[in-house]
């Protein structure tokens, strides 16, 4: 009867101490096999996020950022080529990847934006969006409020059926009438100014949303 006894106690000991044991050893093995992230493998993952972060961005907005982009690749670029050695064979891979994706990226927004400010492209461009030719570099402060309208109207009607290239000239002609504010602004009222302010906000608007549409599409 002992016998039975002490069989039976050991055999449930037996099945409640097994998946403790299997639990503690899977455990172990996961704290083994876990090693901690190094402070280059986190820089990889901060300049992959900021590469995806940039080509899924609206070109023009990214354009318009050009100077503060190149200098950010540069800036994370340069600290990771300083620590390849310490990179696995794995992320040695993902950086090279990365920086190719960049690199064709960057070279597209710059194709467009040679493109878009060529001489027949821009005067093609500013007759079209804004309905005449005109020389914005020496438009009076008075005449903006309406050029950057007869813009926004355009780009309501058109923008659907814009390629990335009509997006850029757009772009293009908006940095322009931007850069013609910038130096006469202080001329307009400040109703005017809120205007112009409206519309400069109305444009990033709809150029977020074609690439926000841009993203979906592509999934």
């Amino acid at each position: 009867m002992k016998n039975i006894l002490l069989s039976t106690v050991f055999g449930a000991a037996s099945l409640v101490l097994a998946p403790l044991a299997a639990t503690a050893q899977q455990t172990q093995q996961s704290s083994t096999s876990t090693k901690p992230v190094s402070a280059v493998e986190r820089d990889l993952r901060r300049f992959s996020d900021w590469v995806s972060e940039k080509v899924t961005k609206a070109e023009d907005g990214a354009r318009r950022e050009w100077p503060s982009v190149m200098a950010d690749y540069d800036r994370q670029s340069a600290r990771l080529d300083r620590a390849t050695d310490s990179l696995s064979v794995q992320s040695r891979r993902e950086y090279a990847t990365q920086k190719a994706r960049y690199k064709v990226w960057a070279a597209e927004q710059q194709r467009l934006d040679s493109a878009a400010n060529e001489p027949a492209t821009v005067a093609d461009t500013q007759s079209r969006l804004l309905g005449e030719k005109v020389d914005i570099n020496r438009a009076r402060a008075t005449e903006l409020p309406d050029l950057y309208a007869r813009l926004l109207e355009n780009t309501r009607d058109q923008r659907r059926r814009w390629t990335a290239a009509e997006w850029s000239e757009a772009s293009a002609v908006l940095a322009r009438l931007n850069a013609r504010y910038e130096e006469v602004r202080t001329q307009l009222p400040t109703e005017e100014r809120l205007r112009v302010r409206s519309w400069q906000a109305e444009f990033r608007t709809l150029e977020k949303a074609r690439d926000v549409k841009e993203v979906i599409d592509n999934r």
